[in-house]
C-alpha cells in the first residue's frame, strides 16, 4: 500500500498488472486516459495501429479503434457525459468526435494544417479539449499557441481567451482542462500554475505550486485530480520534483500528494504523469508519456510503462 505525503483520508493501493491487452497489441505509450459514466476505460495510445483502446473496468480488452486517423502526436482523450469520445492529437492539429463504438462524427480543424504559431487562431498543437453541459466544447491550443477556445457542439468557434504570459488569463502552455460545476481548471503547466476560469472566459482564481500539471480530472469526491510532470533539465537527478499525483478540494487546498520521490516503473512510482482519470470507484488511472520522457533516451530505445492504476481503498 502506497501512503500520501502530506497525511490525508486518502488511500490507494497501487497495481502492478491491471490492462489485459490481445497478444502483441501494446501501448507504446498512453498521453490520454478518461474513464466513461459507466466505467468503461478509454486509452489514447500513440501507437497507430491500435490509437484508440477501450477497456473495462477490470482492465479487459474490449475494443480498438481510430487507426489511419491519427498521428503518433496523440494527445488527450476524454470520454464526455454526453456520451461521445473526443480526441486531442496535436501533430494533426485536430479534435475529432466519435461514438463510443468508434464512428468518426466530426472533426475540428484541417488535419495537418496548422495555424501561425501564437497567432491565437485554432489550431497549433492543440491539447485537451472539455464538454459542458449544453454541449459546446473548450478547447486548450497548448503547444502553439496560448489560447483557450469555446466551440458549439456542432464545430462553430464562439470565442477564445488568452495569450502568452504569467499574469492571470495569460498561458505559458494550457495542457489539459476540467469542467466542473461550471468552472473551468486549466493546467498552466509551463506557469506550474492551475488557472480556474467560468464559461465566459472570466479569470476566477490561481492556484501556484503545482509543479507542471499535465492531466486535470474531477473525482467523484468532487475533488480535482492532478498529474504533474517531472522535473526540467535543470533539476535532472533531484528526487521528489514532479511524477507526481496531487489531489485538491475546488477551492484550491492540497488535500494530499501520491506517488514514490524515486522515478520508476514500479507500482506507486511514475515517470512522466500525462493525464490522470479517476472512476466511480474512486480508482485513479494514470496515463503517462514514459517513451517521450525516458524510455526514447535509452540505449537501445525501449517502450517502458505508461499505464498505471490504483485502487482506491477508503
Amino acid at each position: 500500500m502506497l501512503n500520501s505525503y502530506p497525511p490525508t483520508a486518502l488511500q490507494f493501493d497501487p497495481l502492478p498488472e491491471w490492462e489485459k491487452l490481445p497478444s502483441g497489441m501494446r501501448l507504446h505509450e498512453t498521453p490520454g486516459v478518461s474513464v466513461a459514466a459507466d466505467d468503461t476505460v478509454y486509452l489514447l495510445t500513440r501507437n497507430t495501429d491500435n490509437p484508440v483502446i477501450v477497456l473495462d473496468q477490470d482492465g479487459n480488452f474490449l475494443r480498438t479503434f481510430g487507426a489511419g486517423t491519427f498521428t503518433n502526436r496523440t494527445h488527450a482523450i476524454l470520454a464526455a457525459h454526453d456520451g461521445f469520445i473526443y480526441c486531442a492529437d496535436d501533430g494533426a492539429h485536430t479534435i475529432t468526435k466519435w461514438t463510443d463504438t468508434g464512428e468518426l462524427l466530426l472533426t475540428i480543424g484541417t488535419p495537418g494544417v496548422a495555424a501561425k504559431k501564437f497567432s491565437g487562431d485554432p489550431f497549433n498543437r492543440p491539447t485537451d479539449m472539455a464538454v459542458a453541459a449544453d454541449g459546446s466544447i473548450f478547447i486548450s491550443d497548448g503547444y502553439g499557441n496560448a489560447r483557450i477556445h469555446k466551440y458549439s457542439s456542432e464545430g462553430e468557434l464562439l470565442f477564445s481567451w488568452g495569450e502568452p504570459g504569467i499574469d492571470p488569463s495569460q498561458f505559458m502552455c494550457p495542457h489539459n482542462l476540467c469542467l466542473i460545476n461550471d468552472k473551468i481548471y486549466v493546467a498552466d503547466r509551463e506557469a506550474l500554475r492551475i488557472q480556474v476560469f467560468d464559461l465566459n472566459g472570466a479569470h476566477l482564481a490561481t492556484w501556484n505550486n503545482v509543479h507542471r500539471p499535465c492531466g486535470v480530472s474531477a473525482g467523484p469526491d468532487g475533488n480535482i485530480y492532478v498529474g504533474e510532470l517531472n522535473g526540467v533539465p535543470l533539476m535532472e537527478g533531484a528526487v521528489g520534483i514532479g511524477h507526481r499525483i496531487s489531489v485538491f478540494d475546488q477551492g484550491g487546498n492540497l488535500l494530499g500528494r501520491y506517488g514514490d520521490p524515486q522515478e520508476g516503473e514500479a507500482p506507486g512510482q511514475f515517470i512522466a504523469p500525462h493525464s490522470i482519470a479517476v472512476d466511480s470507484r474512486g480508482d485513479v488511472y494514470v496515463g503517462e508519456v514514459s517513451y517521450t520522457i525516458r524510455g526514447s533516451h535509452l540505449q537501445p530505445p525501449r517502450e517502458l510503462k505508461s499505464l498505471k492504476k490504483m485502487r482506491n481503498i477508503n
